[in-house]
């Protein structure tokens, strides 16, 4: 599913990455391989926190914030202190999209840089919408990747 995603989303180099849900660190820490610049990760558990710097300290990578706070608090911050990301990865828990929606329409796209690309991850069932360009939506088994730009 990674390979997957980081194919549609192309290369990664120099990006600056935010990963939403971030739970294990996977998305961030496979684009701090691939060369993204720096990643901040968010979550609101301390247990996926506490894995996420393990697996950052194990794999010995630079550029990494870990936040263990609420998903929309974190987005509220940056967008007040005016960051932009040119990656926001969200894999919010399956099943939680529909609940998670609304406001993640009106967070996303006030941290996204104007090159920047959404990618979602959710069940295959749920198609993904946020204010921006659909780029793409596809299906890998009982998973969904959408990426979506500015218009």
């Amino acid at each position: 599913m990674r390979e997957s995603l980081f194919n549609l989303l192309g290369p990664v180099d120099g990006a600056s990455v935010i990963d939403l849900f971030a739970g294990s660190g996977a998305l961030g820490i496979e684009a701090l391989s691939r060369g993204a610049r720096r990643c901040r990760f968010v979550d609101d558990d301390p247990g996926a926190c506490r894995t996420i710097r393990e697996n950052l300290e194990q794999l010995q990578l630079t550029g990494a914030v870990v936040e263990c706070r609420d998903v929309l608090a974190v987005l509220r911050a940056e967008r007040g202190r005016g960051a932009r990301y040119d990656v926001v990865l969200a894999d919010p828990p399956y099943g939680s999209w529909a609940v998670q929606e609304p406001a993640l329409a009106e967070a996303i796209p006030a941290v996204l840089a104007p090159d920047g690309v959404v990618a979602v991850e959710s069940d295959a069932r749920t198609e993904p919408r946020l204010p921006l360009a659909l780029v793409t939506s596809r299906r890998y088994g009982s998973a969904r990747v959408t990426l979506f730009r500015h218009p």
